[in-house]
C-alpha cells in the first residue's frame, strides 16, 4: 500500500478490525519511511448487478435510485430512514444471490411495490402511479380499486 504522504510502498499493519457486518476491514498502517500513520479499507470486489430497462438498456444496479425513489414515495408519511435502508440491503443481497448478471428492471420495481405495500398503502400508490407510468386518473383509481379489494 501506497503511503500517502511520502509516496513510499513499505508500511506495515498497526490495527485491524472488522465492520459490524463484516464486509469492510479496516487498517491502521504506518509508513515505514516517514512514521505516519494513515487509513485502508478492505471489501470485497463485487461483480455490479445489471438492471436491463423497458427499452433494453443496461445499467448497474443505483442504490441512490431506488432510496431517491422510495423516499419520494414515503415523503411526508411516518417511515423512517432506517427502514428504507434496511429495505434496499436485503433488496441488494436477494438481487446478488439470485446469480444472475442481469435483472429486469420490472423485478426491482416490483419488489420495491411489494415493501411499499407493506409500509405504506399511500406510499405504494404514490410509486406505482410513476412506476407502472399511470396515464389518467382511470389508471389511479383502477389501482386504487385493487388495494381496497385486497384489503377486504
Amino acid at each position: 500500500m501506497k503511503c500517502p504522504f511520502c509516496g513510499e510502498m513499505d508500511n506495515k499493519v498497526i490495527d485491524s478490525r472488522v465492520s459490524k457486518d463484516g464486509a469492510v476491514i479496516r487498517r491502521r498502517r504506518e509508513c515505514i519511511d516517514c512514521t505516519r500513520r494513515f487509513t485502508t479499507y478492505e471489501h470485497i470486489e463485487e461483480i455490479p448487478i445489471m438492471i436491463v430497462k423497458k427499452d433494453g438498456r443496461r445499467e448497474v444496479f443505483n442504490r441512490d435510485k431506488v432510496r431517491s425513489g422510495m423516499q419520494k414515495a414515503c415523503q411526508k408519511l411516518d417511515i423512517s430512514m432506517n427502514a428504507i435502508e434496511d429495505f434496499i440491503d436485503d433488496l441488494e443481497r436477494d438481487l446478488r444471490e439470485t446469480g444472475e448478471k442481469e435483472i429486469p428492471s420490472r423485478v426491482v420495481g416490483e419488489k420495491i411495490m411489494a415493501q411499499l405495500h407493506t409500509l405504506s398503502d399511500i406510499a405504494y400508490v404514490r410509486f406505482a402511479s410513476v412506476y407502472r407510468e399511470f396515464k389518467d386518473v382511470n389508471d389511479f383509481v383502477a389501482e386504487l380499486k385493487t388495494l381496497l379489494s385486497e384489503r377486504r
